[in-house]
């Protein structure tokens, strides 16, 4: 069955399910900034809208728009800037 997640207050909110290319989770990222630590690979896509990126071994933000996906390593922390609310789809390696 679906998981529900919910981090920072709820500006954060994904349902977790086991797809046929792993676990994945759907969610959507109120406006505003956030730091996220990960526990195994992250393949993050946009779905709509734009996501600034700073990840751990860059010194600049990359922006992300719609369907435009990056990879955050296992074990490192990532900051992301949402300008308006956002969704993103989620895999798990």
């Amino acid at each position: 069955m679906f998981k529900t997640n919910e981090y920072f207050d709820g500006k954060v909110k994904s349902v977790a399910l086991d797809s046929a290319e792993g676990t994945a989770t759907i969610g959507v990222m109120a406006a505003g900034e956030y730091e996220f630590g990960t526990s195994t690979v992250e393949v993050m896509t946009v779905v709509s809208g734009k996501l600034s990126v700073k990840l751990p071994d860059e010194n600049e933000w990359k922006v992300y728009k719609k369907f435009e996906t990056f990879v955050v390593e296992k074990g490192v922390k990532f900051k992301v800037k949402a300008t308006e609310d956002t969704p993103y789809l989620c895999l798990y390696k």
